[in-house]
This record gives structure tokens, sequence and C-alpha cells, in this order.
């Protein structure tokens, strides 16, 4: 069976709309990511940023959320949508699953969490366009996490956009971005266990 090539499906998907710019709800989970991906997509959407990321427990959450309004007020590619930050959800899903390894089902739990929100305030939002920078990361199973948000996307009626956006040296890309906007990087995924792990997924 052949594997598919998410990265050339988001690009076919992109090179097949109108001249006119669609609104997309672009999850993200923190501003190195989110810089590479919205560079790469800046020109075809009107970004708006969703971060929406229980894992992250509270002090961490709020340094990660200033990094991420700091960068798009320097590059105005983008414009944050504010959300709660319920870590009781997050840690429902991950109750019983606290000592999984990393990339196993508690993460596949909050992929599917995360990307679900974003896809019901895409809806209520009447956005048209869904993506995450999850796929940026080279540690992350880019395969599932399109599977998840075209799965929660198609429930919602609004439109996943494929992408795996650390081809094409996209990852290399947010480094050097990052180094520009002297924009802080976590050396952890974001929850507890993934920092217990000493696990560097940004």
């Amino acid at each position: 069976m052949n594997k598919i090539n998410y990265a050339l499906e988001g690009e076919r998907q992109i090179s097949e709309l109108s001249s006119v710019k669609k609104d997309i709800l672009l999850h993200c989970c923190c501003a190195p990511c989110a810089s590479a991906c919205m560079e790469r997509i800046k020109e075809s959407f009107n970004i708006l940023a969703f971060f929406y990321n229980p894992n992250i427990p509270a002090e961490e959450y709020e340094r990660r959320k200033s990094e991420l309004i700091r960068f798009l007020s320097e590059t105005g590619w983008g414009k944050l949508v504010e959300c709660e930050h319920d870590e009781a959800s997050f840690a429902s899903v991950a109750k019983g699953l606290e000592a999984c390894p990393e990339g196993g089902e508690r993460c596949e739990r909050c992929f599917e969490l995360r990307l679900k929100r974003t896809a019901e305030a895409a809806k209520n939002l009447g956005v048209e366009y869904v993506a995450t920078t999850l796929t940026l990361s080279p540690l992350k199973n880019a395969s599932l996490i399109n599977q998840i948000g075209e799965r929660v996307c198609e429930k919602e009626g609004v439109t996943w956009l494929y992408s795996d956006f650390k081809k094409n040296d996209g990852y290399l890309r947010s480094c050097r971005l990052s180094k520009e906007h002297n924009l802080y990087r976590q050396n952890f995924c974001g929850c507890v266990y993934s920092r217990r792990n000493d696990i560097n997924c940004s």
C-alpha cells in the first residue's frame, strides 16, 4: 500500500484555490512551529492562530502564548483567536496513560482533543479551512495527525488542509525564523509527561 504524501496533498489543495484568500484556523502549538507553517501558507490564506493546548501546564502555556502573540505582532502573518485553557480536558484523556511512551496512545488522544476543538471552533466561526502546526515536528507522526484532522473536520463540515510541514526543510526554516525573531524554543513537547521523558518535540 502506497503511503500518502501529505505535503503534496496540501500543495494540491492550495493550487486549486481561487485567487481570493480563504480564512484558515491554524492550530498552533508554539511560536517556533507556527513561524515556518505560517510563512508557507500566508500567501494563500488569511491565518487565524488558534492556541488551544490544554496539555501544557499554565506557566509554560502563558510563556508560549505570549511568544506567539509577539511573533504575530512582529510579522503580521496572522491574528490570534482566543480560547480557553482547560487543563482538565487533557487530564481526562490522559488518565490511565501517564506511563505511555512518547508517540503512543496518550499522544494520539491529545492530538484528537486539540484538533477536534479546533474543528469545532472553525465551524462556529464560519472558517472553511483547518490546519495544524503539529506536522512540523520531526518527532510527530504526520500521517496520524492528518488522519485525525481529516476525520474531525469531516464531522464538523469544514475542510482539513493536509500537511507535512517538516518536509522541504520546514523544520530547519522554523529554527532559522526562531533565531531571527529570538523566539523561545522549548525543549519538551508540552505536557508534564514529555518533560519527564526529556523529549525535544519542537
